[in-house]
């Protein structure tokens, strides 16, 4: 990982780790992200980012499920630059074709979190 984590947050639903420049959310086992936790991430924007550009990397470690609507609110966040996707998992893979549909933000998906990492801080600091 590029840069120091400057602190991790536990919320009921997963666990979130701040960077300089993004942040990795790893979502707990069984649960369904909903467009009420957005409001977290909208939270984070504006603490830690607050009025810089930072780039969200969801680490897919676990089986859950997503509401696709979360990225309607979610692409309404001024300063999100990139949103990045880590799984190997194909099942997750082929969701993300339609969650990329929703999102009106750079959307890639990644096998490591190092490649996802990479794109981020590219797209993040403008060298992508």
């Amino acid at each position: 990982m590029q840069g120091k984590k400057s602190k991790t947050i536990s919320y009921s639903f997963g666990k979130v780790e701040i960077y300089p420049n993004y942040l990795v959310m790893v979502i707990n086992e069984g649960e369904t992200v909903k467009p009420k936790y957005n409001d977290k991430l909208v939270e984070l924007s504006k603490s830690e980012f607050k009025n810089r550009p930072f780039g969200y990397i969801t680490h897919r470690k676990n089986s859950y499920g997503v509401d696709p609507k979360i990225y309607i609110e979610t692409s309404r966040i001024e300063n999100l630059m990139a949103f990045a996707v880590v799984t190997n998992e194909q099942l997750n893979i082929s969701n993300t074709e339609i969650e990329k549909l929703f999102l009106k933000k750079p959307f890639q998906v990644f096998d490591d979190i190092e490649n996802a990492v990479d794109w981020v801080e590219s797209e993040v600091t403008g060298k992508g």
